[in-house]
Formats: C-alpha cells, sequence, structure tokens
C-alpha cells in the first residue's frame, strides 16, 4: 500500500528544506517553492514554471497541496463577519470566521474538529471531539482568509490571529505550535508572534510548557468562575486542573514570561455577572499582570443562559478597576449567523 502524499501546509521552511536536500536537489529550490506557496499564493504543481522539471515532479509526487473546500459560506446582515464551514480531506468539517474591524482584520480559526473539554455554555463543547488538526489544517484556515481579503479587499491584509475556533488549543500542542511557527515565517504571511492570541480553557500543562518554551504569543485564559465550584460548574476541565493550580499555572507564566495574561469571563445574567462575582474576580486576580476580556453569553441550542445587559456588564468593569484589573467588554461580531464566540459547531462532523 502507497503512502499518501505529506500536505505541504504541515511544513515549516526548515523541514521543506530538509526533506529537499534528502531527495537530492538544492534548498534554493525548496526557498523558491515556499515563495511560490506563500507569497505567490499558486495552488498547482505545474503552475510553478521555474521550479526545475525533475525537483517539481518529485514534489508532485510526494506533497499534496490541496485546501480545505468551503462547503458553505455565510455572511452578518452588517457585513463585517464572514463564517467558513470547511470540508477536510477526510470529510471532517471545522468552521472558520473572517471578522473586520475598524484598521484591522482578524481570523478566529480551529485547532481541533470538535472539542472535548465540554464547556456548558459552548457549541463546539456541546458537539463533543472527533479529532486534532494537523499544522497544515490549522494555516490554511488562515490562508483561506488571506484569500478572501484579497478577493474582496485587496487594501486590507490579515493583521490578527485568534486560536478561538472549535477546539483547545493546547490540547493539541505540537500542531498548533507548528502551524503558529509557519504562519509568523517572514517569508510567508510573516505575521508578528504579538498578533497571534491562543485562547485556552486552563489545560495547566499546555500554560506552564508555554512558558517554559518561551513562547511568544498572547495567553487568553478562559476562567468564567472566581472559586473552583463556580467555575466547575461551568467548564468541566476544572475537575482535573482546579483553579488554585490554574492560578499557580498563571502566575508562573507571567514571571517566566514577563507578559501579561489575558483573562475571559462570560457574563451570564444572574450566574456569573454579579456585583459578588465581580468582587471575586477582582481578589482572585488582583496583582496579576492581567486583562479581564468580559464577553456576554452568546446564544447557543444547548444551553439556556441568558446574557448581561449593557449597565451589569459597566458595573462589572468599575467594579474590577478598583483591584487595578482592566478590562474590555468584547466587540460582539457574527451573532446573527453562529459566528461569535461558542457558537461554532456544525451538526455533522
Amino acid at each position: 500500500m502507497s503512502t499518501p502524499p505529506t500536505p505541504f501546509h504541515d511544513l515549516t521552511r526548515e523541514a521543506l528544506r530538509v526533506l529537499t536536500v534528502r531527495w537530492g536537489f538544492s534548498p534554493v529550490h525548496a526557498a523558491r517553492l515556499w515563495r511560490y506557496v506563500y507569497l505567490d499564493r499558486v495552488e498547482a504543481w505545474d503552475l510553478m514554471s521555474e521550479l526545475p522539471v525533475k525537483y517539481r515532479d518529485r514534489v508532485a509526487a510526494e506533497l499534496s497541496l490541496t485546501p480545505p473546500t468551503v462547503a458553505v459560506e455565510t455572511h452578518s446582515s452588517d457585513g463585517y463577519t464572514r463564517k467558513y464551514l470547511l470540508d477536510l480531506a477526510d470529510g471532517r468539517r471545522i468552521e472558520t470566521v473572517l471578522m473586520r474591524f475598524t484598521g484591522r482584520v482578524t481570523a478566529c480559526i480551529s485547532s481541533q474538529a470538535g472539542c472535548a473539554m465540554g464547556c456548558v455554555f459552548c457549541a463546539t463543547g456541546q458537539m463533543g471531539f472527533t479529532r486534532h488538526l494537523t499544522p497544515g489544517e490549522i494555516v490554511a484556515q488562515a490562508l483561506h482568509v488571506n484569500r478572501v481579503l484579497q478577493a474582496t479587499h485587496p487594501d486590507e491584509r490579515l493583521r490578527n490571529i485568534v486560536l478561538m475556533g472549535m477546539g483547545e488549543p493546547l490540547h493539541n500542542y505540537e500542531a498548533v505550535m507548528t502551524a503558529t511557527e509557519i504562519l509568523c515565517d517572514t517569508a510567508g504571511l510573516s505575521l508578528g508572534t504579538k498578533q497571534i492570541t491562543l485562547s485556552t480553557v486552563g489545560v495547566v500543562p499546555g500554560i506552564i510548557r508555554l512558558a517554559d518554551e518561551g513562547r511568544p504569543i498572547h495567553l487568553a485564559v478562559s476562567l468564567h468562575g472566581a472559586t473552583q465550584e463556580e467555575r466547575a460548574a461551568l467548564v468541566p476541565v476544572a475537575k482535573k486542573w482546579p483553579l488554585d493550580e490554574l492560578m499557580d499555572a498563571c502566575r508562573y507564566y507571567i514571571a517566566k514570561q514577563q507578559r501579561r495574561i489575558f483573562y475571559e469571563w462570560t457574563l451570564i445574567e444572574g450566574k456569573n455577572d454579579t456585583a459578588e462575582s465581580a468582587h471575586a474576580v477582582g481578589r482572585l486576580l488582583q496583582g496579576q499582570d492581567a486583562q479581564v476580556n468580559l464577553i456576554p453569553l452568546n446564544p447557543t441550542s444547548g444551553y439556556d443562559g441568558i446574557p448581561t445587559g449593557r449597565d451589569a456588564a459597566r458595573r462589572f468593569q468599575s467594579i474590577l478597576a478598583e483591584y487595578g484589573l482592566p478590562s474590555t467588554v468584547r466587540q460582539r461580531r457574527g451573532i446573527d449567523i453562529a459566528a461569535g464566540c461558542g457558537q461554532l459547531a456544525i451538526s455533522k462532523l
């Protein structure tokens, strides 16, 4: 049985160079091939005319360059958000979101098909987990958004990537880190590490590993409860990694990396949006180099909570300020097409 081709987008530039040399070709060809794909956006081997025929034939035999296909494209009513249901090579499906803001464009990309963390208010968590995405499947989502921008808004460019789509990025650590290396490669999309934010539900070993490896991407931690009991009711993984262990890991990350952590707090009316809850968050995080991102609950079919209103969100913010904690209320995008935080899901993986 023949070995299937390796997806090109799974390879870092160094891995492609090593592979090319192993085949007996000059690394110069690997550099040119990389530019064809990432800078010139050529999507067929036979169009890469500057590559030697023998090298191009070997590449075509050993590597595949098939991006995910768009099954469904949905546009928000305000025109700022597009959601893409993408078909992967094995028939699995994921969702990717393009969000346009004043002066910047953000891609919200997935790291897994489904999610194993089971957060009760999250549509992806309600789906369950099917499999990890490969580095190339993660990278291909950003490339797709970039292609859309070039075709529809050529004066704009992809500025930010948030790993906040389907899945838990730190549950798929190796693939996610390889993907960020490819996305930040200066000979490719050339995104700065400060333009990438990884959101985790609180996978403690992954947070510690990020700190020890000195990964310079932004870290956002989904908190949602300021006591172990409250958090575990919303985020089941808190039973595996309790709140005190998570806080120890976060303080370690801040000290080791010398950088701020962003905490995400989904505001659910009558559940975790009270003044008492705000004071509990303040006491928990006081003294940390941290910012709290407040996210009014987005509706999902599997959870009957109600989003916090504007006045209550502002009151929550003012209490956090008493503890020296800066905060923002997340600017909502794509809620009408289920493209907001916690809304990504598909009926069949």
